[in-house]
């Protein structure tokens, strides 16, 4: 829970009355490895912030291929903020890499919080602004890079957890398949 609330004094300030409030509405949760956070065609029902492990966020395209947008890291958020805030079907599943834990806010408590807390709508707005932007910069260079820029990339945006992700999502994310990307790695060796 510390860990969130250093996240969240990065967007604003907030007294120790604040602070306490927001830990007394949290839950902290465990995820096993390949469980789901949320799924494609529900509503997303909770606002995490990932404390330990690695979350993916994936769909299945229209020829039924499992495709990977993006990995989450710890300390970072979990969240389909459209369907969280509007209660509209997600369109992709988080699913976690590894075994994870979770501080996580219901729908109700996520509320309280805005109505109550002066202020916490702008700290919302920031963090998830945050998150937007990681997730555009994450994605954009990999429409113009060849496969072998693209693994670069991917080596740096994700140094820490490259050897917990199994090689069919880093090859998913990367648009490529399973045996180009051993042949990538294979080469740079």
């Amino acid at each position: 829970m510390e860990e969130f609330i250093e996240y969240i004094l990065h967007f604003g300030n907030l007294n120790q009355q604040q602070t306490d409030l927001i830990t007394k509405k949290a839950t902290t949760q465990k995820l096993n490895k390949g469980e789901y956070f949320s799924e494609a065609g529900k509503i997303s029902k909770r606002f995490g912030f990932l404390v330990e492990g690695v979350i993916r966020v994936c769909y299945y395209n229209n020829k039924g291929d499992e495709i990977t947008k993006y990995f989450i890291e710890k300390e970072n958020l979990i969240v389909d903020f459209e369907s969280f805030d509007k209660e509209i079907q997600s369109t992709a599943y988080v699913q976690a890499v590894t075994d994870c834990s979770i501080v996580c806010f219901t729908k109700k408590d996520w509320q309280e919080l805005l109505q109550t807390i002066i202020g916490w709508d702008s700290i919302q707005y920031k963090m998830v602004a945050k998150a937007y932007m990681q997730k555009v910069d994450r994605r954009s260079p990999l429409v113009s890079q060849d496969a072998t820029e693209r693994y670069f990339k991917f080596l740096e945006v994700y140094p820490n957890v490259v050897n917990e992700i199994p090689l069919s999502y880093i090859a998913s994310y990367l648009g490529i398949t399973q045996s180009s990307l051993s042949r990538i790695r294979k080469n740079i060796e």
